[in-house]
Formats: C-alpha cells, structure tokens, sequence
C-alpha cells in the first residue's frame, strides 16, 4: 500500500513517527510532506525522516491562512496525483483533507482537542477515520465533524505512544550550554531550577489574547535559581525572547531533544497542548497557561491533578523536581496504526 503522510506542525514529525515506523515494518510504502513553519522541518531533519516541503503557514490573519490553504492545496494535488496514494494521513490537515477528497485518497486524521475550527472540521468531515483519546465525549467530536461511525478511540495521552520507546539524553543540557549557568548533566549535583517555557500558538485559530506569558518570563527573570529554556513556535517569537537579553533565558536558534529537555527539566510552563501533556508522560510537574478553551483530555489531567492551570506568575513553585525522569505510561503505537488502516480497507 502507499502511504502518504502530511506534518503540518512542530509536534506532528514526533506524534507520527512511530506511525511511520510501524507502517514501513508492514510493508507499505511511505511517503512524507510538510510545511515551511516554525521547527517542523528542523525536527523532521533531527528525526531523520525524509520528506518534501511543499508551502507555507499563511499567517495569523484569515485571508493569509486562506491564500496559503488554496495554494498549498494545488501544489500538495499535483505532488500527490501521480503518485497513486491508497491512504493519505494528517493530525487535522486541512491541506491534506482537500487534497484526498479531491483525488479520492481515503484519509484518516488524528485530534486530540475537540474545539476545532471550521477548516478542520472539513477534514474530520472528509476523512473515512478519526483517532482521538477516549478522554474526548463522542458527541463533543460529533460536534467536531467525527462521527461516531468513523472515530477510533484510543486510551491514554497521544504522548504515551510516539514517547513509549523514549530514553533521555542528556546532550540536549551541553548542546544549550546550560552548564554555563549552572546546570549539571547530572541534575542532582546542581541548585538551578531548570524550567522549559513554552509561548502561546499565537497564529492558531484556537489562540486566545495570553496575558501571562510575558509575566511568566518576568517572573522566572527574576529568580536568582531558575534557568529558562523558551522553546519558540516562530521566528517572531524567538526575537522578541532574546531582545529582552536576561542571561538566565536561553532560547534554541534551531530545532532541539525537545522531549529529553522536558525530561530533565524541573518545571514546564506551557500555553500549548503538545508539551504539557509531553511533560505529563514523562512524570516532570507542567503548569498551563493555555487561554483558550479548555479541552477535555486536559481537563482529566487537571482532575487528576497532573496538570496545573496558572491563574498568576506569582503562583509558580520554582523547586526542584523529586522525581525521575522517564516515561511513565507507554503504550504500542500499532494500535493507532491498525485505526488509520481502516480507513483504506
């Protein structure tokens, strides 16, 4: 079967990795596309995947979005007819549901925040399968554009499955220089309290205003222990970070072992999804700053006390973590790979 795969995201490369891996195992020909945004395509070349870029992200306006999914579209159609696909897979492409509907591609796409957008509705509404967690109501994912007839619901954080054979490198900690300010490869040697920040999806249509992300990185700059990693979402954000020049602020100028940082981090203060629930896999304490709504695989986590909301910078604990680090619940991404087959079956 040939497999065509659309990462269209910084955290899609490390969510289908294991679905690429798994489908290559079984035989099937498997071919990747992304985008021009953020990390997307520093972290497919960190991973090794080989992959075309076609496109860009249009923006945060909704004429940009528009002019960039119409252009996308025609480029990712002329790409994909003459290759024959059997199954196309995305985590809520909208480039890649229009393109499969268009060339009769059965589709299958992955979601786990079921407040989406028109655009993605449309590409729950085209696909043939619909994975998301089984934290997610039936009906709120009916609301979204999944029928029940065509969901997969599968147990668990979408995190317990990409990070389920994952081992922590601590090279990532030499790579930021972060011994330079204190933190030790072994973090138990060290005082610093290393904290991973995470900045608001500011060109997603879910983005709602965030007044405490500044204050977060104010109030980390002013703690004599903490150490920030701020990992961007664009080059925008990553210039505003180093323009305010606090030493104790280190910002990557490209793609990093994102999960192994978490890993070895302290703390996550994050305004996205993808890396809280990371943080929660991987045991280390995350704190949430997300503004817009609330969706339900988060809202379990904060039920259960694994994810904490942040109403306040002053409310942040800065203390060392005493736990180690490590996956906590993996779980075997075949289960996700068998979901997706349906949809071409």
């Amino acid at each position: 079967m040939r497999v065509w795969v659309d990462l269209t995201a910084a955290a899609h490369p490390l969510v289908l990795r294991p679905v690429v891996e798994r489908l290559r195992e079984r035989g099937h020909d498997v071919e990747l596309t992304t985008r021009q945004y953020g990390q997307t395509v520093g972290i497919l070349e960190r991973l090794g995947l080989e992959h075309m870029v076609i496109g860009s992200h249009g923006g945060g306006s909704t004429a940009g979005k528009a002019r960039a999914l119409a252009g996308r579209s025609a480029a990712l159609a002329r790409w994909a007819r003459p290759r024959n696909f059997n199954l196309a897979i995305g985590h809520g492409s909208v480039d890649l549901a229009i393109v499969s509907k268009m060339l009769r591609i059965p589709s299958a796409q992955m979601q786990d925040y079921e407040h989406a957008g028109l655009q993605r509705q449309f590409a729950f509404r085209a696909a043939r399968r619909v994975l998301a967690p089984d934290a997610i109501p039936v009906e709120a994912m009916r609301r979204a554009g999944a029928a029940e007839r065509k969901l997969v619901r599968y147990p668990g954080l979408k995190e317990d499955y990409y990070l389920a054979d994952f081992e922590p490198d601590n090279a990532v900690l030499g790579e930021l220089a972060l011994g330079g300010l204190g933190v030790e490869s072994d973090r138990a040697h060290d005082d610093r309290v290393l904290v991973v920040v995470r900045p608001p999806p500011e060109t997603s249509a879910y983005h709602a205003n965030n007044t405490l992300y500044e204050g977060v990185l104010d109030r980390l700059g002013a703690d004599h222990a903490a150490i920030a990693v701020m990992i961007p979402r664009t080059d925008h954000q990553a210039k505003s970070a180093r323009a305010r020049a606090e030493p104790s602020l280190v910002v990557p100028n490209r793609a990093i072992d994102a999960q192994s940082l978490i890993a070895y981090a302290d703390l996550v203060v994050s305004a996205g999804g993808t890396m809280n629930r990371e943080a929660v896999a991987l045991g280390t304490p995350v704190y949430t700053i997300f503004s817009g709504k609330m969706g339900a695989v988060d809202e379990r986590l904060i039920e259960a006390g694994l994810l904490h909301p942040l109403e306040s910078p002053a409310d942040l604990v800065l203390a060392k973590r005493t736990t180690p680090a490590g996956v906590q619940n993996p779980r075997d991404a075949g289960l996700l790979v068998d979901g997706m087959l349906e949809a071409a079956s």
